[in-house]
């Protein structure tokens, strides 16, 4: 058993290593809002159709914006009607499976940072490459979409 001081002096520690470590801070915080992310998607149902946020895009221009149905295909994925998951927008589950690895990556990644001191270099140039290089891969056609919106204003 800790006692009560060692406890506390634990704590502070930890907290004092965070407010030290933009890394882990970063990952803390990204790893909360794809949390949110992914609580939002269960909590609003496809069915009731009661999702709060609405396509600015779609509100402005009258016309679907290529991320239109992403919140409906999140909620479908994380019910298993994957099919229709795909109906609603056909980039979600690609978005879905990057935002869930992310997570698991900046709890990954942390642990391995804390554990691993030595290593902490080559783990922040791996991660950055290697979430950049998802990012790209996921995110290609909304930022081509975006050039082609972009190119004709």
């Amino acid at each position: 058993m800790i006692p009560h001081k060692s406890k506390n002096r634990i704590n502070i520690n930890s907290k004092m290593r965070l407010r030290n470590e933009p890394y882990l801070f970063i990952n803390l915080v990204l790893g909360i809002v794809i949390t949110l992310i992914l609580a939002y998607s269960f909590i609003f149902s496809p069915d009731k159709d009661n999702y709060p946020v609405v396509c600015i895009h779609e509100k402005i221009t009258g016309q679907p914006c290529i991320s239109c149905g992403l919140s409906h295909s999140f909620s479908l994925i994380l019910r298993g009607q994957f099919t229709e998951a795909s109906e609603w927008n056909v980039y979600g589950m690609r978005i879905f499976i990057f935002f869930v690895s992310q997570l698991i990556l900046r709890i990954v990644f942390s642990m391995y940072y804390i554990r691993f001191p030595l290593n902490r270099k080559w783990l922040i140039i791996t991660d950055s490459a290697g979430s950049g290089l998802m990012f790209l891969i996921t995110f290609w056609p909304f930022l081509r979409w975006m050039g082609a919106i972009l190119a004709t204003h």
